[in-house]
């Protein structure tokens, strides 16, 4: 749900900056510019702060609002992606664009040797579906080491406490499906 554009015309009909409305709503500015930019959704509690702040009823957030429908989305080589650092030997490249309008998100893991990524813990009912492409791989959930090798899979509960390690001496490049979809 994108209430994005709505956050941002209500402010501007109102003369308020992004800062003011941080400052009056408790909503980092940094999570606003997203909410705006739709980049990504906030919570129920982020939309009745920013709501609050603006001096509306939460519902005008979400007048006018529909969900995308989910078309077809090729990814070429050719295709820009999203990459994140994860850590300093690891880095996150998202493998669809539109991400916030998608049920799970499709994510290439890319880990040099020795490489690991910070823990993680998503909202309850979020799971996690682990493909190696190739090099050796471990996922540690609930601090239980499972080791995975080259078109090994592993799916699990990512409510739990997990981060990913490569215990190879290869770089290890993994698909990652996550649902739903979180940033």
């Amino acid at each position: 749900m994108l209430i994005g554009k709505n956050v941002k015309q209500l402010r501007k009909s109102q003369r308020i900056s992004l800062s003011e409305l941080s400052k009056k709503s408790g909503v980092q500015i940094a999570t606003l510019s997203r909410i705006e930019h739709q980049k990504m959704t906030g919570t129920l509690d982020s939309h009745m702060k920013i709501a609050k702040a603006l001096g509306v009823d939460i519902t005008i957030l979400y007048n006018n609002i529909t969900r995308e429908e989910t078309s077809i989305d090729i990814h070429t080589a050719e295709t820009t992606t999203d990459i994140f650092v994860h850590s300093s030997k690891s880095s996150y490249e998202i493998l669809t664009k539109n991400i916030l309008s998608k049920r799970m998100m499709p994510i290439l893991l890319t880990i040099e040797p020795e490489g690991i990524t910070n823990k993680e813990q998503c909202k309850p009912g979020s799971e996690k579906f682990v493909f190696v492409i190739e090099g050796k791989f471990d996922v540690i959930i609930n601090n239980k080491e499972y080791s995975l090798f080259k078109a090994n899979t592993l799916y699990f509960d990512s409510s739990q406490e997990h981060n990913f390690k490569n215990s190879g001496n290869i770089t290890a490049k993994v698909l990652v499906v996550g649902t739903p979809v979180e940033l």
